[in-house]
């Protein structure tokens, strides 16, 4: 049988063990030591450049996720309980939730269909109404780099700054992409890594947050070491975290980083294989970078399919509750209540899902709108009906190191052969 094909997995070079050795060989087996300190240094270096402009000066710590790094971010900003945070509705819930660990309110604003990414009249419109409803701006602004795509920063931070609203950029699945020249994560006042299993490059676990300069990386990480006063014992005047990350994790960071650039180049090649094999195939549609500014580091290649697409096997889907983890999503101890829900995809991708999966290639749905969870039913949206759209056609490709072009001449052979004459 044909060795199962993953969505997207970083792959490990020999790097990590020279890294990680010298932490068990100094005893450096803690939340602080010599690999973090190079990891940020390193981290620094990447997120500085600047295509064809002057370096930046941003400083970066390293966290424990890329959660964390949201959930630090906000305090940061100031947010607090009673507060407003305007957030990308088509995420995954790492956005948003931190929003609501603070006692504030997520306000969910929808895409554009261009980068699937924060529509920026939409999000002027927002600021407008909550203005006029609540009498107070909302405390920040993030935007999310879906699957790596680019967002329309440039129209986001003038409306950022024009209303004096932080802007959070949640780049975690964008390391590495760029928006004219510039490096996601360095445009607004923060931005967000993360260094998943199955990101660009992996720590094992963790993230880091880009801050804008010294005083505010300063201040981030005596949040992540519990906020810990500078006495010969232990004093807090402030709540902190418990977010640092440790020097081992760091190690193996340290070693990816050697390789990051082959990583992306990797993504972005195996983005335009699906492209070129898929270009005449009626009714599927890769999902590509929508202007000369945008570079996206295509984390994960996702593509549309036509509404009226006939896919085998259409009447076996949504037939039976899942049980179990789906897509390699850890952790999943709940079954589900009933097979379908009021948003889902189409039965046409899930029966794509699913053939997909019976030839041991791993795909998944796109991310579900956070305006469409039930844990955020209350919550105030702002909606022009594009992420529900797309939702109901996409589809994730595998995309990671180890998929080989063998691999995605295989993938597109299999979603030919799901497609009915």
């Amino acid at each position: 049988m044909r060795e199962r094909i993953l969505l997207c997995l970083a792959h490990m070079s020999g790097n990590e063990m020279k890294f990680v050795k010298e932490a068990f060989d100094s005893n450096w087996v803690v939340p602080l030591g010599p690999n973090v300190n190079g990891f940020e240094a390193d981290l620094e270096t990447f997120v500085n450049h600047r295509e064809r402009l002057e370096s930046l000066d941003k400083k970066v710590v390293a966290l424990s996720a890329g959660t964390a790094a949201v959930h630090l971010a906000l305090i940061a900003c100031g947010v607090g309980a009673g507060d407003e945070v305007i957030v990308q509705s088509f995420t995954f819930c790492a956005s948003s939730h931190p929003i609501t660990y603070l006692g504030a309110t997520p306000v969910f604003v929808d895409s554009e269909k261009e980068s699937w990414n924060m529509d920026p009249e939409l999000l002027e419109e927002a600021i407008k109404d909550r203005i006029a409803k609540t009498g107070r701006k909302p405390k920040a602004i993030v935007p999310v780099a879906l699957y790596g795509m680019p967002y329309h920063i440039d129209k986001i931070m003038e409306i950022a700054n024009r209303y004096e609203i932080p802007v959070i950029e949640d780049a975690a699945e964008g390391l590495g992409s760029r928006y004219n020249g510039q490096v996601l994560g360095t445009f607004g006042r923060y931005g967000v890594l993360s260094f998943n299993g199955n990101k660009m490059i992996t720590t094992s676990g963790g993230g880091a947050l880009i801050c804008p300069d010294a005083d505010a990386a300063r201040e981030i990480l005596w949040y992540a070491t519990q906020a810990r006063e500078s006495y010969p014992y232990y004093q807090h005047e402030a709540i902190g975290y418990n977010y640092r990350m440790s020097n081992i994790c760091a190690g193996i960071g340290r070693g990816q980083m050697t390789i990051i650039d082959e990583h992306i180049a990797h993504h972005k090649h195996v983005q335009a294989l699906y492209e070129e094999l898929l270009k005449d195939v009626p009714g599927i549609t890769m999902h590509a970078n929508p202007a000369p500014q945008y570079d996206s580091n295509f984390w994960l290649c996702t593509a549309t399919l036509d509404s009226n697409l006939c896919i085998k096997g259409q009447e076996n889907a949504y037939k039976q509750v899942i049980k179990g983890a789906v897509g390699g999503a850890a952790g999943v101890t709940h079954v589900a209540s009933t097979a379908v829900t009021d948003c889902q995809p189409n039965d046409n991708v899930e029966a794509l899902r699913m053939a997909l999966d019976a030839a041991n290639i791993e795909a998944r749905p796109l991310w579900k709108p956070m305006h469409k969870q039930p844990v955020y039913k209350n919550a105030p949206a702002y909606i022009n009906g594009v992420s529900e759209s797309l939702f109901a056609v996409g589809i994730c490709l595998p995309a990671g190191p180890y998929v080989t072009d063998e691999d995605v001449r295989y993938i597109v052979e299999n979603i030919k052969a799901a497609i009915k004459e």
